[in-house]
């Protein structure tokens, strides 16, 4: 290694003590080498002790880019640990372009999208066995050639990455190792499907696809180690739900054995006749997917048997099930707070080592190297900074505090502070109103600019929505031939009129650019421009309103349809109202900050739904028979004839038929119904009957995965990022070390 040269003047440049804890500077230690050791140019020129020539403009070029490059890897959270030679900077640079990574996602996305049109193919437009025609698939060799695409770009990638952490680095990477592994099997799979002319049975490669996903994003790797990490916490619960189910229903079989008495037996022929039959209805219980159904023929017998079952829903569904979302939450948030924890180390090192190429580039460069060895020259600084990718926004702002440094020099503490403001949100700058010389004007500009005319405004939508609603209840049940939409024709004229008067007494007031400036504006100008040209088709096609106003079927289309798309824009423009009602609000926000902030956890949820619904066709394609209506139009008639047969309750009687693992689509579909665990008693006994009782265990862990795992992680979720937002809008007396602290939760790690 020849990290040694680089070593002294680093420690030399570093004259100041910044404020890093020991842990920092431990790793800062243990990193320092690695990111210089993969830089072999880099080294070279810091042997020469300074620039000469030629060789000092290349040297010079050489430390901007590091500090470019170490700046960049701060942002975004990289690992310095990577080559920092001039050409290894550069290449590291294109590879996270913007382009590069969008042709790689891409790729992903193409390769997992596959799945839909290769055999068997979800191009139908229905899923259900009965009425679904034969599908189109693809000749062989065309989904194998995008897919072989695929594999071209991500053996491209892979090489990137191997080459630019270095071969040591390479060795210790695991997910590099298994990236490497998945692309062998995938190829050789690939190559097996092209020998069998695509008629292989089996696919490997398909159940391997949701791993380009995962290594391609850090936080979907985080979560799930920190998902991995929780499943020993989780286990105790589920030992104890286990112990619980396995408990009840030795109990059930106990209590509800058979009996000579036909009354008793009905419990134990429905519900309790075997084990598998047992364990599976409490299972279902668990849910409360059949509750009450399940305890329904005892309790008819005997009201005491309810207790059974009701004590048996306190302990699993109310204490047991709320116990293991709390572990979750608890153990999940601890492991996140951690991961943040690291990814700020990460941000750190990166800042440090930009300072320490920068600090000894004015070493190199400045004939007092002894005064020099302590900062950072201002206008290199703002040289580099140039250069790098971040938002515009914050990189003004570190120039500001960069051009009030003294003697145009930036010392180590503040070099590390200038990038607090990555973590700062945009102040909005609206543009200055327009200033009139009439009083009337001014007088016109003070009331719509005042807040008490976007009150106003809220009242009004809200008196519009509740007057809609009464025309709709007044009229929901008369035919179109008796109905009068003069008066719902009437109310959409008169408040559209007030709508268009109000966007423009505010684009007055305020201006175009500032009027446009504000979110709230942009949202309520739209669906008013909107509703103004709707509003204007139906004068067109149907005139003004009348009494007797009701020209059903005239035009392009029926009034009724016009004026209820109408209605549908004005109940949109009653939304405006959430950001004026602080629960309200906070309830808007959290859930937008779900949609910006779930990534990593859809992301995860996209690769378990691949890989079940992958398992489930090569385990239940075909299974469902048609039923031998397929060639029947479906209408009222013919369903009440397929079920006249049917046991209530069943898979057939309630005509479950689209849900099957024929196609990828339906696929998802049915794992997504499964989920959702109403009625999931009806897969388990359906799938089972068709093709074996074990197929129960398919469902039951596809179950544990998303029902209980999953879907307990997205409740904490919320829960921890609207308690930050509650708690935050309610502490405004922190001080400032205090809110920096308090501000970096779970949610920040999804920002």
């Amino acid at each position: 290694m020849e990290s040694d040269p680089l070593l002294s003047p680093i420690e030399r440049s570093w004259c100041a003590q910044p404020d890093f804890i020991a842990s920092q500077e431990k790793t800062h230690k243990s990193r320092t080498g690695s990111y210089s050791s993969t830089g072999s140019s880099g080294v070279g020129a810091l042997e020469q002790g300074g620039p000469q020539g030629g060789n000092g403009a290349l040297c010079d070029n050489l430390y901007l880019k590091q500090a470019v490059v170490f700046i960049e890897d701060a942002i975004q959270y990289h690992s310095i640990d990577h080559r920092v030679d001039l050409y290894s900077l550069q290449l590291y640079r294109w590879y996270y372009s913007d382009l590069c990574q969008w042709i790689l996602n891409v790729t992903i996305f193409v390769n997992l999208a596959l799945a839909f049109f290769e055999k068997p193919s979800s191009l139908t437009v229905t899923s259900d066995v009965r009425y679904r025609k034969a599908a189109w698939e693809p000749p062989c060799g065309l989904t194998e050639s995008l897919e072989f695409v695929t594999f071209l770009i991500f053996i491209t990638d892979l090489s990137v990455k191997s080459y630019l952490i270095g071969w040591n680095e390479f060795l210790k990477n695991k997910w590099l190792l298994c990236y490497i592994l998945t692309l062998m099997v995938s190829v050789v799979d690939w190559t097996v499907s092209l020998c069998f002319m695509c008629r292989e049975g089996v696919r490997i490669r398909r159940l391997l696809r949701p791993f380009f996903l995962l290594q391609n994003s850090s936080l979907m790797k985080k979560t799930l180690k920190c998902i991995k990490r929780t499943l020993p916490e989780m286990g105790s619960v589920m030992l104890l739900l286990a112990l619980h189910l396995c408990l009840f229903t030795m109990f059930g079989m106990l209590l509800f054995a058979h009996a000579k008495d036909s009354k008793v037996d009905v419990e134990w022929q429905r519900y309790f006749r075997n084990l598998p039959d047992s364990l599976t209805s409490l299972l279902v219980l668990l849910t409360t997917a059949n509750n009450p159904d399940v305890m329904i023929p005892a309790y008819s017998y005997n009201r005491a048997y309810s207790l059974f079952f009701i004590i048996f829903t306190v302990i699993g569904s109310l204490i047991l099930m709320n116990l293991l979302t709390a572990i979750i939450y608890n153990q999940f948030r601890g492991y996140l707070l951690k991961s943040v924890q690291a990814s700020l180390l990460r941000r750190r090192l990166g800042i440090r080592a930009a300072f320490e190429v920068l600090s000894f580039h004015r070493e190199v460069t400045s004939n007092n190297r002894d005064q020099a060895a302590c900062g950072v020259d201002c206008v290199t600084f703002i040289k580099v900074l140039q250069e790098v990718k971040m938002d515009a926004y914050c990189k003004m702002a570190i120039i500001l505090q960069v051009k009030r440094s003294p003697n145009g020099v930036i010392s180590p503490e503040h070099f590390q502070k200038l990038f607090d403001e990555l973590d700062k949100d945009p102040v909005r700058q609206h543009p200055p109103q327009p200033v009139y010389q009439s009083r009337f004007l001014q007088v016109l500009q003070i009331i719509g600019s005042h807040r008490y005319f976007d009150y106003l405004g809220n009242f009004v939508a809200l008196a519009n929505l509740i007057s809609i609603c009464v025309v709709l209840m007044v009229d929901a049940e008369k035919a179109g031939s008796d109905r009068d939409d003069f008066s719902l024709g009437a109310i959409n004229c008169f408040f559209i009129l007030y709508y268009v008067l109000e966007m423009s007494l505010k684009v007055f007031s305020l201006g175009m650019k500032n009027y446009l400036s504000y979110p709230s504006n942009i949202f309520d100008g739209f669906l008013t421009i909107i509703l103004l040209v709707l509003e204007v088709a139906t004068f067109a096609l149907y005139k003004f309103p009348h009494p007797g106003w009701k020209p059903d079927m005239q035009g392009l289309l029926s009034l009724w349809e016009m004026v209820r798309l109408v209605n549908m824009f004005i109940v949109f423009r009653f939304l405006r109202i959430i950001p004026n009602m602080k629960v309200m609000a906070l309830v808007a926000g959290t859930l937008l900050d779900l949609v910006k902030n779930l990534r990593a956890f859809a992301g995860i949820l996209v690769v378990v739904y691949y890989v079940f619904a992958i398992i489930g066709i090569d385990l239940f394609k075909g299974v469902l028979s048609n039923p031998g209506n397929a060639r029947q139009v479906f209408s009222p008639a013919n369903e009440n004839s397929t079920n006249e047969t049917a046991q209530c309750g069943t898979f057939e009687q309630l005509e479950y038929w689209p849900n099957n693992f024929d196609d990828f689509a339906a696929a998802l579909v049915t794992l997504w119904n499964v989920m959702v665990v109403n009625n999931w008693q009806v897969f388990l006994e359906a799938f089972s009957r068709y093709t074996n009782p074990w197929s129960k265990l398919y469902f039951v862990a596809w179950w544990l995965v998303s029902s209980v795992i999953w879907v307990n992680l997205f409740v904490a979720l919320i829960l921890e990022n609207f308690i930050h937002k509650w708690d935050r809008s309610y502490r405004h007396a922190l001080s400032s070390s205090e809110h920096v602290e308090y501000h970096m939760t779970v949610q920040q790690m999804f920002r």
